[in-house]
C-alpha cells in the first residue's frame, strides 16, 4: 500500500524535487501488529534530516495517520517514510514556502532464518568508495546511487551484505547498515561526520552499550582484527558477520547480547 499525502496512489508528479533531483529523505522502519518499532527516534531524525537540508518536516500527526489507514489493511511489513521537497519548476532554485511531499509506503516484511540470526552472514569488501561531503554525513537523502553502485557489484546470493569505506580508505557503513566492531571488552564504530547514514539502530547501540561505543576512524585492517563484526538496521536487526574475503569468526556472544538489547521494546 502507497499513501502519497495521505491518499492511495502510487504516483507522483514528474515536476517532484524528489524524482528530479533526489531533493529529500527517507527512513525505513519496521511495523509489527499495526504498532511502529522505535517511531520517536524515526520521527526524530526525519526532523533532524529535513531540517538540515531546509526542507519542512511534516507534523507528526501526519504521520501517525497514515500509519492508521495502513495498519487497517495490513498490520506487519517494512515502512518507508519519504518526504521531499515538493514539486519545483525546471533548475535548482527552491520556491519559498513550496509544499512537501510525503509518502508512506508498505512492503512485506523479509524473514531471516534461523541460521543467520544464529550463525551470521557473509559479506564483502566494495569496490566504489564513498565521497567525502560533510553537509550530508549522517542524513539518510535520497541521494544513494553511491550505495546502488555497490551493491551493483555480487550477484552471489550467499552473500548478505557490502562494506563500503570512503575515499581515504576508511570503513564507513554497509550498503543497507552500519556497522560495530568489538575488540576485546571495547566497541567500535565508524565516524560519519564526513560521510555515510548515521541510523537509528546504531543510536540505540550507542544509548545502550556502557560504557558506550567509542566514534573511531576505522581502517579495513582493524575491522579484519576484531573479535566480532556487526551490521545493524531498522529491518534487520543485528546480525554478525561470520565470513568477509577468506576471513571467518566464530559465533560471538557480544553479537547475541546486542541483538537481544535491540528487541527489546523501544519507544513506539
Amino acid at each position: 500500500m502507497i499513501l502519497v499525502n495521505g491518499l492511495a496512489t502510487d504516483q507522483v508528479l514528474a515536476c517532484d524535487r524528489g524524482l528530479l533531483y533526489g531533493d529529500g529523505v527517507f527512513r525505513t522502519l519496521v511495523m509489527r501488529d499495526g504498532r511502529v518499532n522505535s517511531w520517536k527516534r524515526h520521527y526524530a531524525k526525519l526532523d533532524s534530516d529535513c531540517s538540515a537540508l531546509e526542507i519542512s518536516c511534516p507534523d507528526e500527526e501526519f504521520f501517525l495517520r497514515d500509519f492508521s489507514v495502513i495498519s487497517q489493511a495490513e498490520r506487519e511489513g517494512v515502512l518507508r517514510i519519504t518526504v521531499t521537497r515538493g514539486e519545483s519548476a525546471r533548475g535548482y532554485a527552491i520556491r519559498e514556502n513550496n509544499p512537501v511531499t510525503r509518502i508512506v509506503s508498505l512492503s512485506g516484511l523479509p524473514h531471516f532464518g534461523n541460521s543467520m540470526l544464529a550463525d551470521g552472514v557473509h559479506a564483502r569488501w566494495c569496490k566504489i568508495r564513498l565521497g567525502l561531503q560533510p553537509r550530508l554525513a549522517g542524513i539518510k537523502h535520497l541521494n544513494r546511487l553511491e550505495n546502488v553502485l555497490a551493491r551493483l557489484e555480487w550477484k552471489d546470493i550467499s552473500i548478505f551484505e557490502g562494506l563500503i569505506c570512503d575515499e581515504r580508505g576508511y570503513v564507513i557503513e554497509g550498503v543497507s547498515s552500519n556497522i560495530v566492531i568489538r575488540q576485546g571488552n571495547a566497541f567500535y564504530t565508524p565516524d560519519l561526520s564526513k560521510c555515510g547514514v548515521a541510523g537509528v539502530q546504531r543510536e540505540r547501540l550507542m544509548e545502550y552499550v556502557h560504557p558506550g561505543i567509542k566514534v573511531l576512524d576505522i581502517l579495513p585492517d582493524m575491522l579484519m582484527d576484531a573479535d566480532e563484526v556487526m551490521i545493524c538496521n531498522s529491518v534487520i536487526g543485528l546480525l554478525q558477520v561470520r565470513e568477509l574475503e577468506g576471513r571467518t569468526w566464530v559465533k560471538g556472544e557480544a553479537t547475541q547480547e546486542l541483538r537481544r538489547l535491540l528487541e527489546g521494546e523501544d519507544e513506539i
